[in-house]
Protein backbone atom coordinates (compact mmCIF):
# COMPACT_ATOMS: atom_id res chain seq x y z
CA UNK A 1 0.00 0.00 0.00
CA UNK A 2 1.30 3.37 -1.29
CA UNK A 3 0.24 6.36 1.32
CA UNK A 4 1.63 8.87 -1.24
CA UNK A 5 0.56 9.37 -4.43
CA UNK A 6 2.70 9.28 -7.34
CA UNK A 7 2.46 11.72 -10.44
CA UNK A 8 2.44 9.15 -12.64
CA UNK A 9 1.55 5.11 -12.28
CA UNK A 10 1.81 1.80 -14.49
CA UNK A 11 -1.24 0.32 -14.00
CA UNK A 12 -0.69 -2.86 -15.62
CA UNK A 13 2.49 -3.00 -12.97
CA UNK A 14 0.64 -2.00 -10.70
CA UNK A 15 -2.35 -4.72 -11.29
CA UNK A 16 0.20 -7.39 -11.62
CA UNK A 17 1.37 -6.82 -8.01
CA UNK A 18 -1.97 -6.31 -6.84
CA UNK A 19 -1.28 -2.93 -5.42
CA UNK A 20 -3.11 -0.73 -3.43
CA UNK A 21 -2.85 3.31 -3.59
CA UNK A 22 -4.60 5.58 -0.49
CA UNK A 23 -4.48 8.63 0.14
CA UNK A 24 -5.22 12.15 -0.37
CA UNK A 25 -4.66 14.61 -3.28
CA UNK A 26 -5.68 18.41 -2.75
CA UNK A 27 -8.41 19.63 -5.64
CA UNK A 28 -6.31 22.30 -6.54
CA UNK A 29 -4.34 19.85 -8.88
CA UNK A 30 -7.16 18.90 -10.98
CA UNK A 31 -6.61 21.91 -13.55
CA UNK A 32 -9.74 21.18 -15.50
CA UNK A 33 -12.31 20.80 -12.69
CA UNK A 34 -10.89 24.59 -11.64
CA UNK A 35 -13.82 26.69 -13.75
CA UNK A 36 -16.65 23.94 -11.89
CA UNK A 37 -15.70 24.96 -8.36
CA UNK A 38 -16.51 28.42 -6.26
CA UNK A 39 -13.25 27.08 -4.03
CA UNK A 40 -10.79 24.30 -4.55
CA UNK A 41 -9.54 23.78 -0.78
CA UNK A 42 -10.81 20.53 -0.40
CA UNK A 43 -9.18 16.93 -0.53
CA UNK A 44 -9.60 14.34 -2.38
CA UNK A 45 -9.66 11.28 -0.98
CA UNK A 46 -8.56 7.86 -2.56
CA UNK A 47 -8.81 4.47 -2.24
CA UNK A 48 -8.10 2.44 -5.42
CA UNK A 49 -6.92 -1.20 -5.79
CA UNK A 50 -5.41 -2.84 -8.98
CA UNK A 51 -5.69 -6.48 -9.65
CA UNK A 52 -5.57 -8.51 -12.18
CA UNK A 53 -8.79 -11.16 -13.50
CA UNK A 54 -7.35 -13.66 -15.93
CA UNK A 55 -5.86 -11.53 -18.67
CA UNK A 56 -7.47 -8.40 -17.61
CA UNK A 57 -5.93 -5.86 -15.34
CA UNK A 58 -8.31 -3.42 -13.71
CA UNK A 59 -8.46 -1.16 -11.16
CA UNK A 60 -11.58 -0.62 -8.75
CA UNK A 61 -11.90 1.40 -5.28
CA UNK A 62 -13.65 5.28 -4.80
CA UNK A 63 -13.04 8.60 -4.48
CA UNK A 64 -14.30 10.74 -1.90
CA UNK A 65 -15.14 14.23 -2.72
CA UNK A 66 -16.13 17.38 -1.23
CA UNK A 67 -16.35 19.95 -3.31
CA UNK A 68 -17.46 23.61 -3.54
CA UNK A 69 -19.88 24.24 -6.74
CA UNK A 70 -21.39 26.65 -8.06
CA UNK A 71 -25.18 26.69 -8.24
CA UNK A 72 -26.81 26.93 -11.54
CA UNK A 73 -30.28 28.33 -10.02
CA UNK A 74 -28.45 31.13 -7.78
CA UNK A 75 -24.97 31.15 -8.73
CA UNK A 76 -24.55 31.17 -5.11
CA UNK A 77 -21.59 28.08 -3.67
CA UNK A 78 -23.04 24.63 -2.62
CA UNK A 79 -20.78 21.85 -1.44
CA UNK A 80 -21.43 18.43 -3.41
CA UNK A 81 -21.01 15.70 -1.02
CA UNK A 82 -20.46 12.36 -3.26
CA UNK A 83 -18.33 9.38 -3.59
CA UNK A 84 -17.37 8.27 -6.77
CA UNK A 85 -17.08 4.64 -7.81
CA UNK A 86 -14.31 3.41 -9.69
CA UNK A 87 -14.64 0.46 -11.98
CA UNK A 88 -12.39 0.15 -14.91
CA UNK A 89 -10.95 -1.96 -17.01
CA UNK A 90 -7.32 -1.45 -18.60
CA UNK A 91 -7.12 -1.82 -22.24
CA UNK A 92 -4.63 -1.41 -24.89
CA UNK A 93 -7.17 -0.83 -27.97
CA UNK A 94 -10.95 0.08 -28.73
CA UNK A 95 -11.84 -3.67 -29.99
CA UNK A 96 -10.77 -4.81 -26.19
CA UNK A 97 -13.19 -1.83 -24.87
CA UNK A 98 -16.12 -4.05 -27.22
CA UNK A 99 -15.64 -7.03 -25.37
CA UNK A 100 -15.63 -5.59 -21.44
CA UNK A 101 -18.57 -6.58 -19.61
CA UNK A 102 -21.01 -3.73 -18.82
CA UNK A 103 -19.32 -3.38 -15.18
CA UNK A 104 -16.46 -1.81 -16.55
CA UNK A 105 -15.40 1.22 -17.63
CA UNK A 106 -12.58 1.14 -20.14
CA UNK A 107 -9.05 3.08 -19.51
CA UNK A 108 -7.31 3.19 -22.66
CA UNK A 109 -3.43 2.53 -21.99
CA UNK A 110 -1.46 4.45 -24.99
CA UNK A 111 1.47 4.62 -23.15
CA UNK A 112 3.35 2.80 -20.37
CA UNK A 113 2.57 5.46 -17.44
CA UNK A 114 -0.59 7.13 -17.01
CA UNK A 115 -1.01 10.44 -15.27
CA UNK A 116 -2.89 9.83 -12.02
CA UNK A 117 -4.30 13.24 -11.20
CA UNK A 118 -5.28 13.24 -14.86
CA UNK A 119 -6.67 9.84 -14.98
CA UNK A 120 -8.82 10.98 -11.47
CA UNK A 121 -9.73 14.03 -13.18
CA UNK A 122 -11.44 12.69 -15.52
CA UNK A 123 -13.78 10.29 -12.73
CA UNK A 124 -14.13 13.80 -11.10
CA UNK A 125 -15.54 15.11 -14.42
CA UNK A 126 -17.82 12.31 -15.46
CA UNK A 127 -19.42 12.35 -11.88
CA UNK A 128 -20.10 15.79 -11.80
CA UNK A 129 -23.91 16.78 -11.65
CA UNK A 130 -25.10 18.65 -15.30
CA UNK A 131 -26.29 21.50 -13.61
CA UNK A 132 -25.59 22.04 -9.90
CA UNK A 133 -28.39 22.94 -7.73
CA UNK A 134 -29.27 23.13 -4.19
CA UNK A 135 -31.79 20.50 -2.43
CA UNK A 136 -33.79 24.02 -1.46
CA UNK A 137 -35.35 25.60 -3.56
CA UNK A 138 -32.53 28.68 -3.64
CA UNK A 139 -34.39 30.43 -6.68
CA UNK A 140 -37.12 31.09 -5.21
CA UNK A 141 -35.73 32.01 -1.79
CA UNK A 142 -33.67 34.79 -4.23
CA UNK A 143 -36.88 35.60 -6.12
CA UNK A 144 -38.62 36.73 -3.32
CA UNK A 145 -35.75 38.54 -1.75
CA UNK A 146 -35.31 40.70 -4.44
CA UNK A 147 -39.09 41.03 -5.19
CA UNK A 148 -38.87 42.27 -1.35
CA UNK A 149 -36.58 44.88 -2.19
CA UNK A 150 -38.19 46.22 -5.03
CA UNK A 151 -41.59 46.92 -3.36
CA UNK A 152 -39.44 48.43 -0.52
CA UNK A 153 -37.74 50.95 -3.26
CA UNK A 154 -41.45 51.43 -4.80
CA UNK A 155 -42.80 52.62 -0.75
CA UNK A 156 -40.10 54.57 -0.22
CA UNK A 157 -39.85 56.62 -3.58
CA UNK A 158 -42.62 59.49 -3.88
CA UNK A 159 -44.85 59.48 -6.94
CA UNK A 160 -43.69 62.18 -9.21
CA UNK A 161 -47.56 62.78 -10.43
CA UNK A 162 -48.72 63.00 -6.29
CA UNK A 163 -49.08 66.93 -7.15
CA UNK A 164 -51.00 66.46 -10.12
CA UNK A 165 -53.54 64.78 -8.16
CA UNK A 166 -53.99 67.10 -5.73
CA UNK A 167 -54.57 69.66 -9.04
CA UNK A 168 -57.38 67.69 -10.32
CA UNK A 169 -59.11 67.45 -6.23
CA UNK A 170 -58.60 71.77 -6.15
CA UNK A 171 -60.33 71.81 -9.55
CA UNK A 172 -57.09 74.73 -10.25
Amino acid sequence: MLNRMPNFIDPLAFAERQRQLQGVLPISEFKRLASYLANDDSLLEIELNFKKERRLATIEGHLQANLELICQNCLAPMVWSNTIKINLAIIKSLEQADLLAAEYEPLLLEAEKVSLVLMLEDEILLALPDFPRHEHACISNYADKKNLAANEQVATKPNPFAVLAQLKFNGD
